[in-house]
Order: structure tokens, then C-alpha cells, then sequence
């Protein structure tokens, strides 16, 4: 899964404000067209944004919050349609919620996103 880099494209997904919340993580999305692309950008690539606040803990906390959603995000983009890009936002919660619920909830949000898409379309 690609990264997205600049603030112009963070700012691009959480401006359309679809969004699917769980316990402890809030997923904006967005599916690019081609107003929303850099030329080097493939139109089917994934792309991924995080965005971990001090709220969520310390430094060593908050990257350990981001290493887990970056894991989980690689294992379950196959659910998300091509062109989509994602920011996983955490909530504070997210710092002492279990691997194991994480993992839960990611899935299920990436499986929500697909159908929303997929009714959309």
C-alpha cells in the first residue's frame, strides 16, 4: 500500500467526510478520480495516511499505534477497490486496545468501506 505524503492529500480524503468509526480508529476515505492524482501516482495504487495526535500517548506510544496500523492496513487492503485512499485516524483508546481487537476492527472497517463503495457504484 502506497503512502499519501502531502497535506493537500490528506486534506483531499477528510474533506469529503465519509468516514467508518469503530472502538478505536476512525477510517476516511476516499476513492480518487483523477482531479485527486499526481501524475506518478497509479490509478488503481491504494493509498494509506495516518494521523496518530498527541492525545493517543507519548512518541514511543503514538509509533507504536502507527507500526500496528500500517501491519494490519498491508494485511487487509485487498478488501478496499482500487483508486481508494484511506486515513486511519486513532483514538485515544487505540493505545491500549488489544493486537487482537485491532485487527478486528480494521478488517470490519475495510469490509464496510468496500460495501459503501460498491453501493455507490
Amino acid at each position: 500500500m502506497e503512502r499519501l505524503k502531502s497535506h493537500s492529500e490528506f486534506v483531499a480524503v477528510l474533506k469529503r467526510r465519509h468516514k467508518v468509526s469503530r472502538n478505536d480508529i476512525v477510517v476516511h476515505y476516499l476513492v480518487r478520480d483523477d482531479s485527486h492524482t499526481r501524475p506518478s501516482v497509479a490509478p488503481e495504487a491504494r493509498r494509506m495516511g495516518l494521523a496518530v495526535s498527541k492525545s493517543v500517548g507519548n512518541a514511543v506510544t503514538r509509533n507504536t499505534v502507527k507500526r500496528r496500523f500500517r501491519v494490519l492496513a498491508r494485511a487487509y487492503e485487498d478488501r478496499l477497490p482500487e483508486g481508494c485512499d484511506i486515513v486511519m485516524r486513532a483514538k485515544p483508546s487505540a493505545a491500549s486496545a488489544p493486537f487482537a481487537s485491532l485487527d478486528g476492527q480494521v478488517a470490519s472497517a475495510f469490509a464496510k468501506i468496500a460495501a459503501r463503495i460498491d453501493r455507490e457504484r
